[in-house]
Parts: structure tokens; sequence; C-alpha cells
């Protein structure tokens, strides 16, 4: 991972990190994907993929979008390391719960050096995980992938645990945490409703599962490492 007197600009940084978090998604990566990620015109986009692409970061490819190349997706993964440890270690060490601490390492990401990072890594016991379930990426940038599936595209019975989730809105993890629906519970898909309608789930080890529909934004929001049959 680069030296803090030689990163790149935040804002370079937070496009980077946008991209690779809308591939992570499976999501094209495009102008219009990229501002609404970034909450920035489309014009301001332009500009900024041109001095990516210019510095070495990203790539146009046809038909497929905006991609990091390999130095992009190293430094993608290096602003990942600094967000996920601080997110592990405001919630570890500090008392912070899971929906207050993705605002606090988007302002801390930036400013802190390489050493703290590793001290905090340290202190931690290297976690190869956030506490929402994200990987966090090691110090030289390989990164432990989970064969996973999306809640949302599970059929009736399949049976796995909860091991990530994607959205970072404060109300739903805060809906989640209500409702006691946790990373490494056991979930079981029990009915999927027609028309748009929820899906039922029961989330924990019988006989004490409870019952849930969710509706399609949080079904979106869990991944699953599903158990084989």
């Amino acid at each position: 991972m680069s030296d803090h007197t030689t990163r790149r600009s935040s804002s370079i940084e937070d496009y980077v990190r946008a991209i690779y978090g809308l591939v992570e998604r499976g999501e094209a990566v495009s102008n219009t994907s990229l501002a609404g990620r970034l909450e920035v015109s489309p014009s301001s986009v332009s500009g900024m993929v041109t001095k990516l692409s210019q510095q070495g970061l990203v790539a146009h490819v046809p038909y497929r979008g905006i991609e990091l190349t390999a130095e992009g997706r190293l430094l993608a993964r290096a602003v990942l390391r600094r967000h996920r440890l601080i997110e592990t270690y405001l919630v570890s060490e500090l008392g912070f719960t899971w929906d207050e601490v993705h605002a606090e390492a988007d302002a801390l990401e930036h400013a802190v050096s390489d050493r703290l990072v590793e001290r905090i890594a340290v202190k931690l016991g290297n976690p190869v995980r956030d506490p929402h379930g994200d990987p966090i990426p090691a110090a030289d940038g390989s990164i432990e992938e989970l064969q996973t599936a999306i809640l949302d595209e599970l059929q009736p019975g399949v049976v796995g645990e909860i091991v990530r989730v994607w959205d970072t809105d404060p109300d739903l993890l805060r809906y989640l945490t209500e409702h006691a629906i946790n990373l490494g519970q056991r979930i079981e898909v029990v009915e999927r409703q027609p028309f748009g309608g929820p899906i039922v789930v029961k989330v924990g080890s019988p006989p004490d599962a409870a019952t849930h529909a969710l509706g399609k934004e949080i079904a979106q929001a869990l991944s699953v490492a599903v158990r084989a049959r």
C-alpha cells in the first residue's frame, strides 16, 4: 500500500472506491451511475474520469463502461482497507454501533497515516471482515472473497448464513438490529410472495427462529453464504 505522503487526492480516492463498489455489486459503471453514487453532476464525473484515465487508474472498455486498471484496483483496495479497519476499530474499541461508523470512516479515511492504519490492524488481530461483513483488503492488496448470493435471488428452501450487509443506510441497519437480523445468523427462505411482494424468511436456529417478511430493499442488501444440501 502507498505511503501517506504519496497518496492521491481525496477526490481521486473517492472515485476509485466508488467504481470498485459498483463493480462489487455487479453494477454497470458509467458516468450516470457514478454521479448517482457520489451525488455529483454527470459533468463533474466526466472531467474526473478523464483525469483518472490520464493517470492510468481507469480505462474505457467498449460496451462495458469504465473499468479500473490494476493500479486503480490496488488504490481502491488501499482506501477500502483504511475505511473498513477504521469502522472495525470504532465498533470493537470505541463502542460505536454498525449504523454509526460509515460516515465517521468517510471523514477519517483520507486523514489517517498508513502507520496508524497498520497499528489498528495489529491491535484488532488483522481482521478480514468489517462490522458489515465487507472484506478488508490485506496490506498487499489481496482480498479474501466468499462465495455468496444476494438474499433476493434465493428460492424457497434455501438455507444459509447472513455474511454481509451491502447497504450503509443507518435506518436500514437500525431496522436489522431492532429485528435481531445480524451477521452470522442462520437464514432460511420460506416463501417468495407474488407480484413483487416480500420474501418470507426464518432467521435464527430452530426452534427459536423468528419469521420475517422482508421487502426488496432489505432482501437486496443481505448476502448469504448458502449451505450445501
